[in-house]
């Protein structure tokens, strides 16, 4: 969360419960022009300020002396590389370097080291109705999301609204798009002629998640055609299909709802202890 000297912020960290009071310490922090501490929730100070979990929030707001160290976090998380950032509990300095750590934060002595990942990636594979239900909420929740589809109607509707989409114009394997470990790789095709190629290619890729539209009968046809293009059993198991949270869903809205519900559990359930929070 960052805060200006005019009191306009950004960011959150509990969905409204303390937002308040936290802009208040941070102007505060900027107008001393040091760093400080603060606990809210059980044991604070703020004895009218609680928690609906009943637990406690631990802050460290520092004012923002170099705003060099913005553009290298900024460039770091476009370009989608894990970084940690340093900050001194005693000075305030605040430094980043490369990802240094697999532990969300650590504290060493007067330093805090704060881990941060990228955030989910979508990459929609597939055509019908679901592939643009998909991702228009993938969009709303506020990832990134990126669309193959053969149909150049839905590339044109995507494209339009300013979001990226390519047309497949054959089903093998293709460089128009990348997964990294942040990566989910969602798999909507009927025809499942289109899919071998291009799973193969997600499966071995470093893809957090991998997802087939289908039944368990159509899963294990899928099998078979993975297998007969060389693919492991090995890999294949990483195949989440049936996929989402609700069983035998054909609804195009609840499939979408259902998928990225299923992925963004996974993300957190990968990347939680590893992914922290910071207060600027």
């Amino acid at each position: 969360m960052a805060v200006a000297a005019d009191g306009s912020s950004i960011g959150s960290f509990s969905g409204g419960c303390i937002e308040t009071a936290v802009i208040a310490e941070a102007l505060e922090s900027l107008s001393t022009n040091t760093p400080r501490e603060v606990r809210f929730g059980a044991g604070s100070k703020y004895f009218d300020i609680r928690l609906p979990c009943g637990g406690g929030i631990d802050l460290f707001f520092s004012p923002l002396r170099k705003a060099a160290v913005v553009d290298e976090l900024f460039d770091a998380a476009s370009a989608r590389r894990p970084f940690t950032i340093s900050m001194d509990r005693e000075t305030g300095s605040i430094s980043s370097t490369p990802a240094e750590q697999d532990q969300a934060v650590i504290r060493d002595r007067s330093t805090i080291r704060v881990n941060h990942v990228p955030a989910a990636k979508i990459v929609i594979l597939g055509h019908g109705a679901v592939v643009e239900n998909l991702a228009n909420l993938t969009t709303s929740y506020g990832l990134d999301c990126e669309i193959l589809t053969p149909d150049k109607d839905i590339v044109a509707r995507i494209i339009e609204d300013d979001r990226v989409a390519h047309r497949l114009k054959t089903p093998a394997a293709t460089d128009l798009y990348q997964a990294d470990p942040w990566t989910a790789c969602v798999f909507y095709f009927h025809d499942h002629d289109w899919e071998a190629e291009l799973m193969k290619q997600a499966l071995a890729s470093p893809a957090f998640y991998i997802g087939a539209m289908g039944s368990f009968k159509t899963h294990d046809t899928r099998k078979a055609l993975l297998n007969d293009i060389g693919v492991s059993d090995d890999a294949i198991q990483r195949i989440k299909a049936p996929i989402g949270i609700i069983p035998s869903t054909r609804d195009p809205a609840t499939l979408a709802l259902s998928t990225l519900t299923e992925i963004i559990e996974t993300y957190h359930s990968h990347f939680s202890r590893t992914h922290g929070t910071i207060a600027l």
